[in-house]
């Protein structure tokens, strides 16, 4: 069955031009994934040098991540719309010009502002790289193309940190941005050159612009409350507890209108797929989960066991290499099993790796550190293969870059709501373990007591041995709070897998199927 583009018409691409097309289609991909985490580690420099405080320098996260949340769902209808080639290419450019924007910054306000286009013109750029690359290739060959998109985006998270460190540290921040820039036109010069002919077929869809409106007003929402909550104390602070209600509200209201409009900005009866529907949520589940652990293990090292935040990704990289290795061999495999095993391979493996984890000691070496994230590669390889094979199967060609839009905004929806949920859980279980630590570790105890004669024997006074006592008991609380998140994160894991099993059979070289 033929992908969208080959409905297009147009001759089958040439070896060469297929080649070259996939690595401009993946590093469109690479380039959106990029640049919602190249900036995190950065935002220090970027307030310094604005001269603003770092809170005030996070909107420069939450405004890509908001404008970003509230295009990416509207993706599908747009490829509808004017082509899935014509949406790709223009948002590539559009993505481009804004990281030339970004680059050119003069105040925080514009940087924010160029910020909010950049993650506006992002939208498109995942869901139609995924469809466009499952078009070019093909049905015998869609889990290669499913392996190119996935690596790219196994790579790109690992990457933002690392890149974002070293390019603030010895270069200046605005090339972060600026970056984009020449990789930006190679690859919208090379996918217009290539695929232009290759177009999907549009239609003139109505634009739906109540739903449109809601969804602007209650992903918004919702983005800045994820952001910010964590800082404001949550539900204690009345903007979040009104981001809150906006959030809930909207959401109702739109996804009533949604399922009574005729034609509505996301295509919601996707759902009715049972492999789209329970797929999404199983890919939901442990994307959330890889994130929180993405999130959570460079925090712990650079706050509590003092790493920088180059040494920090290095810790990460591992995943990734092992990751990009697998790939190829993991499409290769799914192109004759069934994805639900593979899917199940990778949840085991990231149980391993987290459980691994939770037996993390304070004076952990390097290479203790990395190897559990070895074993995370390896899940990595096959989950995106897996869990994209299981939730598009049974979807029509046509219908295959709303799925994207749709699955794609679901997972960086969870991917928010892991980020948040983490460093609440972290903070309290770190407070509770306090607490019991600190219970049993008065003046009055015998090992208190000989822990301070000793430190005053080195030379320091009460107050510096209570002190130094004082940030090692922080220091172990942390520890403990990051041993039972890993512990939590592999269960979880292993909890999901029967939900993978109550999707029907999908083969990643198949192609499409028909619609269940």
């Amino acid at each position: 069955m033929p992908g969208p583009a080959q409905q297009g018409g147009g001759a089958p691409l040439a070896k060469g031009a297929l080649a070259i097309s996939a690595v401009a289609l993946a590093l469109g991909t690479f380039m959106q994934v990029l640049d919602s985490s190249i900036a995190n580690v950065s935002i220090p420099t970027i307030a310094g040098n604005l001269g603003v405080s770092a809170d005030q320098g996070t909107w420069v996260i939450t405004s890509f991540a908001a404008a970003n949340g509230i295009s990416v769902p509207v993706s599908g209808w747009l490829m509808q719309r004017y082509g899935v080639v014509r949406t790709f290419v223009a948002s590539v450019v559009m993505f481009t010009l804004a990281s030339l924007l970004c680059g050119i910054s003069w105040s925080l306000g514009s940087l924010v502002l160029f910020r909010v286009i950049q993650g506006a013109m992002s939208g498109p750029m995942i869901p139609g790289s995924q469809a466009l690359l499952i078009a070019i290739f093909s049905p015998a060959k869609r889990g290669t193309a499913l392996a190119i998109w996935s690596m790219t985006t196994l790579v790109a998270p690992v990457c933002g940190p690392i890149f974002g460190g070293y390019i603030s540290d010895n270069y200046s921040w605005p090339w972060i941005f600026l970056i984009n820039v020449p990789v930006g036109i190679i690859c919208a010069a090379i996918c217009w050159r290539n695929l232009a002919k290759r177009e999907t077929p549009t239609r003139k869809l109505p634009v739906d612009k109540v739903g449109f409106a809601l969804l602007a007003i209650w992903v918004g929402a919702l983005q800045v409350m994820l952001d910010k909550g964590k800082d404001a104390d949550w539900f204690s602070s009345p903007p979040i507890l009104t981001l809150a209600l906006v959030t809930i509200v909207g959401f109702v209201a739109w996804l009533i209108w949604e399922l009574t409009e005729t034609n509505p900005i996301v295509d919601l009866s996707l759902f009715k797929s049972r492999n789209f529907a329970i797929g999404t949520l199983a890919f939901c589940l442990g994307y959330g989960i890889l994130f929180g652990n993405l999130v959570l293990l460079p925090l712990w090292l650079q706050t509590q066991m003092g790493y920088t935040a180059t040494w920090a990704g290095l810790v990460a990289a591992p995943a990734g290499v092992a990751a990009v290795v697998l790939s190829p061999l993991a499409a290769r495999i799914m192109s004759r099993i069934d994805a639900r095993w593979t899917a199940t391979i990778s949840f085991v493996a990231f149980a391993i790796s987290y459980l691994m984890r939770a037996s993390y000691t304070p004076d952990a070496s390097f290479g203790t550190l990395v190897l559990p994230l070895f074993v995370q590669g390896v899940a990595m390889s096959v989950f995106f293969l897996s869990m994209l094979t299981i939730l598009l199967h049974g979807i029509p060609p046509q219908k295959i870059p709303a799925a994207s839009g749709l699955s794609n905004f679901a997972r960086i929806t969870a991917g928010g709501f892991a980020a948040s949920l983490t460093t609440v859980i972290w903070d309290r279980r770190e407070a509770l373990h306090q607490s019991r630590l600190s219970d049993s570790s008065s003046v009055d105890n015998p090992i208190m007591a000989q822990a301070i004669a000793h430190l005053r024997a080195g030379g320091m006074s009460v107050a510096e041995s209570l002190g130094v006592l004082s940030h090692n008991l922080i220091n172990q609380s942390y520890m403990l709070a990051s041993l039972d998140f890993f512990w939590i994160s592999g269960w979880v894991c292993l909890a999901v897998i029967p939900l993978v099993w109550l999707t029907r059979r999908s083969v990643g070289g198949g192609g499409p199927a028909a619609a269940d």
